[in-house]
Parts: structure tokens; sequence; C-alpha cells
């Protein structure tokens, strides 16, 4: 669905409320790059900014699917201001810069949908300031590395989404391993059904993850694990310290599925110096091709949509496509 226009008058009041000091809400700007919430720089009258991130459907790129509010499944799209709240907790508790939160709004008060306002970085992310300036950038990646690390050393009693978790609950599959490969047989098949190239490998690519899963050996240590934690998605604070964004997935999972997503985001090298000791290699081995899977499957499913920049999703799909292939020997 496409997002339709918030103006300045719709959020006055939340940033009044946010922000106060008798500052007046000058503009709303739309920020690129969210797929299932709506992200806006406020700015006052005074020039202070916040960003706003509206939960509707509206703002929510993604053509619903089957079980996508099932919070027992951890892949299940991660969205909403429950999960959000409870993903800033938990990265809170283990030391890590995250956005402070201004305002949120459940009930309607300010905006008739799940509002949230929070503190703005308006300075680039991690990767464009490693990109433009290494020098500088230097030191927040060394941050980055020690939070990375520290994720990994907190542990969850049980794996799954750690707003179902720390509420008591649990993730319906009994381990990391089967949880994955249930989510790659989906992959799967969602991309089989939009991909002629992997329809045709369907069933190789299938027997891999069976015996890519089958040599897993059994685990019981569940990290704090981000989801999709590329430096895109870690911003910068004056003092040069790494803030993570799009937090809504975290959870606790094997810390393998957090550095294959590295690897895969960042093969230029970056990951290499958020590298961690001892990961698993059957684990890493069978994670990758699940995420391959999944990101070839996602974007098919996302261009069903009318997501704006349809040339960057299918130049994803191609690529993760064709390493899914090639993991199976087919070209």
């Amino acid at each position: 669905m496409a997002p339709r226009t918030v103006t300045r008058d719709q959020l006055a009041g939340a940033a009044r409320a946010a922000l106060g000091g008798g500052r007046r809400l000058k503009t709303v700007e739309r920020l690129t790059g969210g797929s299932k919430k709506g992200v806006y720089r406020l700015t006052m009258d005074d020039a202070t900014t916040a960003v706003a991130y509206i939960w509707e459907a509206s703002e929510n790129y993604w053509p619903t699917g089957e079980g996508d509010d099932d919070l027992t499944n951890p892949f299940s799209p991660g969205s909403g201001l429950d999960l959000f709240e409870a993903a800033h907790v938990r990265l809170e508790s283990v030391g890590l810069r995250v956005p402070e939160l201004h305002l949120t709004d459940r009930e309607g008060t300010h905006y008739p949908a799940d509002l949230a306002i929070l503190e703005d970085f308006p300075g680039e992310n991690l990767l464009d300031l490693l990109r433009s300036d290494p020098h500088t950038a230097e030191p927040t990646l060394a941050r980055l590395a020690d939070a990375v690390a520290a994720m990994g050393r907190r542990h969850g009693p049980r794996f799954g989404k750690v707003g179902l978790i720390d509420a008591g609950g649990a993730s319906r599959a009994t381990s990391c391993e089967r949880a994955a490969l249930d989510f790659g047989l989906y992959c799967l098949a969602e991309a089989a059904s939009r991909d002629k190239r992997i329809a045709g490998a369907r069933d190789r690519l299938e027997e891999r993850l069976r015996e890519l899963a089958a040599a897993v050996r059994p685990r019981a240590e569940y990290a704090v694990v981000h989801g999709e934690l590329g430096l895109d998605h870690v911003l910068v604070d004056r003092d040069g310290n790494p803030v993570l964004i799009d937090i809504e997935d975290l959870m606790y999972f094997d810390v393998e599925w957090e550095h294959v997503f590295l690897r895969l985001r960042h093969p230029d090298g970056h990951a290499r110096r958020l590298a961690v000791p001892g990961l698993d290699e059957e684990r890493l081995a069978l994670y990758t091709l699940v995420q391959r899977l999944s990101l070839t499957a996602g974007p098919l499913r996302l261009l069903e949509g009318d997501f704006p920049d349809r040339a960057f999703m299918r130049a994803i799909a191609e690529h993760h496509g064709n390493e899914a292939l090639a993991l199976v020997s087919v070209r």
C-alpha cells in the first residue's frame, strides 16, 4: 500500500508533547529507507529536530501474508510499537546506544496509529561515514565491534523475538536450527513461485537445506541478535558512539545468524571488523543458505506491492538468487 501524506497539523500535537518548551512544529519530512513503518523528521521552530515512527497499514509496503502476525515464529515480520519498545529496553540493558524515546502513543491520543517520537541523529549513518571519512568513522566501528560482542554475550532464556520471550512466551519451533530450516523452506517455496530458476532447482535446494540442518549439533545458548545489522542501520551520535536503529526484529537466537547477515551485507570486509571468535561452521553454512533464500523471496514479494525503489529490490533478489543457486552448483 502506498503511504499517504502525513501533514504538519497531524503531528503538531505529538511534537509539542514530546519536545515541549514552547516549541512549535515547523516542518515534517519523510525519510527514505523504511518499508514497514513511516519515518519522518520533525523540525521545530527553534531548529530542534526529532524523528517520528508511525506504524499503520498505509506506511507498510509489504503485501500481507499468512502468519505475518505470528510472534511465535522468530522470522515473522517484526513491526509495531510493542516490539520496538521491548527491543529498546533490552538493548539499553546490554549497554548499547539507541535513540532516546521522547514519546510513545498507542492510544491514539496524538495520531490514529501507533506512534513514537525519538531522538534524531541528522548526520550520516556509519556505512556512509566509512565511505566519506574512514578516519572519523574508525573509532565508531571499533565501538560497534564491542557492542556486537556484548550482544553475543547476553543470553536469553529461550530463543525467539525479544518482545515475545521477555513477556514469558516461547517460539513454536524446537530449536534455532529447526526454526531456520522451516523459514528456509518457506522462503524457498516463496521464491520458487516467483522465479523460474529457483523453481527448477527447488528439489536440490531443499535437499541441501535439510543436509545442512542435519549437520548442526544441538545447542541451547541464545544471544541478543539484531537480525538486520547492516552498517546503514547504525547511526553516529555527537560523541562518535554507534546508535542502533530498525530494532523491531531483535531476538534471542544463535549468534551466527547475526554474523551471516553481516557477511552477506558487507562482503567488502567491514564484517571482518565485527567478527567474534568461536562461531560454529555448521550453523554458518545453514544460515547462509537460509538468508540467501530469504533475500531472494523477500524482495520478490515486496515487488508485488508498490515499493518505490524497484530496481534496487530486483537487484537484491537477482544477486542472492544467483548465490543460492551457486550453492547447489546450478547456473
